[in-house]
């Protein structure tokens, strides 16, 4: 990511999540952003203006071609002055198709780079973000929003710029050729600026309400055409409510949609009516003085005619200025994610996880994890205000360690903290007080990218993309051979099944491997750990939804995966734990007990309560 982009759009004062802040410190920070392509947006001003020089040449060569009928002049002038008309128009029409390619690469380059920072800095976002966004919130600001801002340099800036030039020249030209009859038809401006302003509001307005509805829609979507999404609603009956909720959605971004366009005719019409009444009036007093000799006939048909060009950038500037309104909501969605803080950072002087066998240590851990205003936003999540509880500790003075090539189980109730362990070590969170080290080393002196690389985690949920085999295994690995992957299939258990597959290694997995049984997508996900090989192994809840014959499957391809790795294995089936070196037993965050299984057993304490319970 360019950290220089990141920080120009960070670069601004205010709390995380913030929202309407004021139009011009969102304008600035667009400023910042595009502060790199400075010299790129020179050459468009420049170009601009030529085409803008261009447009008010016309008139006033028209108007000399009308002088020169009136006098008499040669046949051989009227033909001069219809081919620098004819040269004009064709100039106008090339700097034209220059501006416009500048302005595409100016909007397309600058989208390219805020739709990359954003993807990058979502993916330094802690868990906690991810378990309480809404998913098709957040792509919506990925992708809806992202659009919304790239019209502030594909089409509004192209207007703006070439607009403005436009009118200066205009205007000027115009009191050049009667002051008198400029000034009066600048009485009718107050028409133009007053409904931009007060439509202007009112149409961002129904702008982001419509943004808000739209990503509703998105994670309504999103949510019930997964495979379980869609099973849960089958299961309960309940598509016609879905579909009434969806549709009361829909209706509402209808509504808003018909009030936008109502909005923005009612506007455009009173313009163009002004405009035409302005032109009525020039005729009316240019042509007075016409009569009287304070002008020429063809002086007043070039005033009518600057008069259309100017009222034409004076509504094309009016619109935008809407636009712009509708421009800054969509770039206000997009800084409100930028404005979260990632929660873990490499340190300056971060490094890799020490070469050899990796050892484990937690020494005086307490954590708590994040509360929402840390990590999330009110409009992601879809709620008026922020759930305010969290930040409770969860884990109360941890110590212990597993040396390289031990296997260290956590055992406890539900709730006890087992989970918690298990993603500090992979560094999904930082500890908030104590240390946790790989290799004798606190994992905050360590790149990210080194820890995850050294610790392989098997979640109980055995979590696939919806992509090929292949791809779901190189995840881990990804210049891995295929001889590779079916080595790694063949000690997960998994050669024979994915050999059946009608396209083997190619064959689609489905979404989130709903293609495959439980315990495929278990081994699949162990495969993955076989072909990354890390140094550490996590294994949080493994086998607790598999079948007994799935779960034997499993558990002989983990038997494959831990062999001589350190390993931390979480399990509420207690014969799956039987053989660690040393057991923990956590409740409410604190080690309560800890030794081998025999001698846990033989203290008749918390643990031989679990194991009772577990034979019951």
């Amino acid at each position: 990511m360019d950290s220089g982009i990141y920080m120009a759009m960070r670069n601004a004062s205010g709390q995380p999540g913030r929202q309407n802040r004021p139009a011009g410190e969102t304008l600035r920070r667009i400023a910042r952003l595009a502060h790199p392509h400075r010299r790129r947006m020179a050459w468009f001003l420049v170009v601009s203006t030529g085409v803008a020089v261009l447009t008010v040449v016309t008139p006033v060569l028209a108007g000399r071609a009308v002088n020169a009928i009136n006098s008499g002049a040669p046949v051989s002038v009227l033909a001069a002055i219809a081919g620098l008309i004819a040269l004009a128009a064709i100039a106008e029409a090339g700097l034209g198709l220059v501006t416009r390619w500048l302005s595409a690469n100016l909007g397309e380059g600058l989208i390219h780079q805020l739709r990359t920072t954003v993807f990058d800095h979502v993916q330094r976002m802690p868990v906690a973000f991810f378990t309480r966004t809404r998913t098709g919130a957040l792509v919506s600001r990925l992708n809806s929003d992202v659009l919304g801002a790239q019209r502030a340099f594909s089409d509004t800036l192209a207007g703006v710029v070439s607009n403005v030039v436009t009118l200066l020249l205009t205007l000027g030209v115009m009191l050049a050729l009667s002051w008198q009859v400029t000034l009066l038809a600048a009485v009718l401006l107050p028409a133009f600026l007053i409904p931009a302003r007060l439509m202007g509001r009112r149409l961002a307005a129904l702008e982001r309400e419509a943004a808000d509805h739209n990503a509703a829609m998105s994670t309504r979507m999103t949510e019930r055409f997964s495979a379980p999404g869609a099973t849960l609603i089958k299961l309960f009956g309940r598509p016609s409510q879905e579909s009434a909720e969806f549709a009361d959605r829909a209706d509402r971004v209808r509504a808003i949609g018909v009030r936008s366009a109502m909005l923005q005719w009612v506007f455009v019409t009173a313009l163009t009516l002004a405009s035409s009444l302005a032109v009525a009036l020039v005729y009316g007093v240019g042509g007075g003085f016409a009569l009287a000799g304070a002008l020429s006939a063809g002086d007043v048909v070039a005033l009518a005619m600057l008069l259309t060009r100017l009222y034409q950038p004076l509504t094309a500037l009016a619109g935008a200025r809407m636009e712009i309104m509708t421009v800054l909501v969509s770039f206000e969605r997009v800084f409100e994610v930028l404005d979260l803080k990632p929660m873990i950072d490499d340190a300056p002087d971060a490094r890799p996880v020490p070469d050899g066998p990796v050892g484990v240590e937690f020494d005086g851990v307490s954590f708590a994890y994040p509360t929402a205003d840390q990590v999330s936003l009110a409009s992601l999540e879809e709620v008026a205000t922020l759930d305010t509880r969290g930040g409770e500790p969860v884990l109360h003075d941890v110590s212990f360690s597993v040396e390289p090539g031990r296997m260290l189980a956590l055992v406890g109730s539900s709730g006890a903290g087992k989970s918690t362990v298990a993603q500090l070590v992979a560094r999904l969170y930082d500890t908030g007080s104590g240390a946790v080290r790989l290799g004798g080393v606190d994992v905050r002196d360590l790149t990210a990218e080194s820890v995850h690389r050294a610790v392989g985690f098997v979640t109980q949920d055995g979590h696939l993309l919806h992509d090929t085999v292949g791809a779901n295994l190189r995840i881990g690995a990804p210049e891995a051979t295929d001889a590779e992957l079916w080595e790694a299939l063949r000690r997960a258990r998994l050669d024979g099944l994915v050999a059946g597959l009608p396209d083997g290694l190619d064959t689609i997995v489905g979404e989130r491997g709903y293609r495959l049984s439980g315990g495929e997508r278990q081994r699949m996900t162990i495969a993955r750990v076989l072909l990354a090989r890390p140094r550490v192994v996590v294994l949080d809840e493994a086998t607790a939804s598999l079948d007994y014959t799935s779960e034997a499957a499993v558990q002989a391809a983990l038997a494959e995966a831990l062999e001589g790795r350190t390993a931390i294995v979480i399990a509420h089936r207690l014969s799956t734990v039987r053989d660690a070196d040393e057991i923990l037993v956590l409740e409410h965050g604190r080690v309560v007990e800890r030794g081998t299984h025999a001698t846990l057993l033989h203290r008749d304490g918390r643990y031989a309560e679990l194991a009772g319970a577990a034979r019951a």
